[in-house]
């Protein structure tokens, strides 16, 4: 019995020694909340505490990433949504106890709905002839997310039987369903981006990582298309520093939600691991600096990963990029609510390159991002006209595009970026040569 009685102490202690810990402090700072994380080095233990903070909706504007031998120590300054500091205590409490569990790995439940991923070919009305499908086989579309880039889509779509409310579970009919949808997204039967379907009952990654590596598996990275040209605005750079044994990887884009966890899911998925980091933000620009390795210690070998890298980045950094006027849909649920409303876009030359479904309580709020066809911002008019039809009680204008100021340096500019965003990295140096951050080996 004494044996048994040390060795449950034993494993306490394990465990307690192996739990990140997290300490939210109000009062150093007067702009943002700190989120101070220590945890056990592990490989995607970052992108969880990350994903959790984001998956709040909250900004991370400032953060400082650094490993000590086996540990991590990890600064987040977060604002909410309005740029304020956080003051509900519940938030709080969900921070502290999602991060200090995250160690464990729990997948996520697909609660009693059927997941289907899709990727395939890019083209105006593809989303409108997707959800049509889904309808005619009396099957309702719960919760849904699409990203397009580089002429790619992927989506990952949770649904049930329109008239049960039960998953599809018959094998003949997901079949079916897959082939019909499957003949929808190959488009131009490109044997090079043949479509690909899935569908599953089991548990899956965190939605918004799924997407990124469906669209990492299915190379959008090195696709490009006249219609979707690069963004200037976004600059990626790599450079070994030999005498540390890092490769540093630098970003500098326009700044907004959910950047840092779209760059650090890539990196993870990757396969390299963050031994240092600083992320800085100043009005809508963020730049965000990277010390890295792959998960065997090595840096990066060769020109031709060197160059993988910045592409993937470059593809993760823009995926989620707001592209065209912001719609949201607050409707009643029904059968076949998605099919129509994507049908009058396509009908009325709107082009769908964003969208998020959700339904609760019989209640539909949709976020689709329109573009005309060229992919140019659509006509105010136009987007007057088409809510009218919709139904101006039901669908808002919630965010118009920025606008973007181009000249004609633009090889200029982004020479004078990619010099800035150096600059950090002899910070970095310096600090690591005056001993104020330690190598890790």
């Amino acid at each position: 019995m004494a044996i048994k009685g040390y060795l449950d102490e034993y494993e306490k202690l394990v465990v307690r020694m192996n739990t990140p810990r997290v300490v939210i402090d109000n009062g150093v700072c007067s702009s943002a909340t700190i989120v101070k994380v220590d945890s056990p080095r592990g490989h995607g233990i970052l992108l969880e505490a990350v994903q959790i903070l984001t998956d709040l909706n909250l900004s991370i504007k400032k953060a400082y990433i650094s490993s000590d031998g086996r540990w991590n120590m990890d600064v987040f300054h977060v604002t909410d949504i309005d740029g304020n500091k956080l003051n509900d205590q519940s938030v709080f409490s969900y921070i502290e106890q999602s991060i200090e569990t995250v160690y464990y790995g729990e997948d996520i439940e697909v609660n009693g709905l059927t997941s289907l991923e899709l990727t395939g070919t890019d083209r105006i009305g593809l989303l409108s002839e997707m959800f049509a499908v889904l309808s005619d086989l009396n099957c309702d579309v719960v919760d849904a997310k699409l990203w397009t880039h580089n002429g790619r889509v992927a989506s990952i779509i949770f649904l049930k039987d329109c008239t049960t409310g039960s998953p599809v579970l018959d094998s003949h009919r997901i079949s079916k369903i897959e082939g019909r949808l499957k003949n929808v997204l190959n488009g131009d039967n490109d044997i090079n981006s043949a479509a690909k379907t899935c569908v599953s009952m089991d548990v899956m990654t965190h939605v918004e990582r799924r997407l990124h590596q469906l669209m990492f598996e299915d190379r959008d990275y090195e696709k490009r298309y006249k219609r979707h040209e690069r963004d200037p605005m976004v600059v990626v750079t790599v450079q070994n520093w030999a005498e540390r044994g890092y490769s540093v990887v630098n970003v500098h884009c326009r700044d907004r939600t959910k950047l840092l966890f779209d760059v650090v899911c890539t990196l993870t998925d990757m396969e390299y691991a963050v031994f240092h980091a600083t992320i800085n933000t100043s009005s809508d620009q963020a730049h965000l600096e990277f010390y890295i390795r792959h998960k065997d210690g090595s840096p990066i070998s060769s020109e031709a990963e060197r160059q993988r890298v910045i592409q993937c980045l470059e593809a993760a950094v823009e995926r989620r990029a707001s592209e065209g006027v912001r719609l949201e849909l607050r409707h009643p649920d029904k059968q076949g609510l998605l099919a129509e409303v994507t049908r009058t876009f396509r009908e009325n030359g709107l082009n769908v390159t964003r969208t998020e479904i959700s339904t609760s309580c019989g209640m539909a709020t949709n976020i689709f991002y329109v573009t005309d066809g060229n992919g140019d911002g659509a006509d105010s008019k136009l987007i007057e006209s088409v809510r009218e039809k919709i139904g101006l009680e039901w669908l808002r204008v919630k965010e118009m595009p920025s606008l973007i100021h181009k000249n004609g340096d633009g090889e200029e500019e982004q020479e004078t970026k990619a010099v800035l965003v150096s600059l950090g990295s002899l910070v970095w140096r310096n600090l690591f040569s005056f001993g104020l951050i330690k190598s890790c080996s």
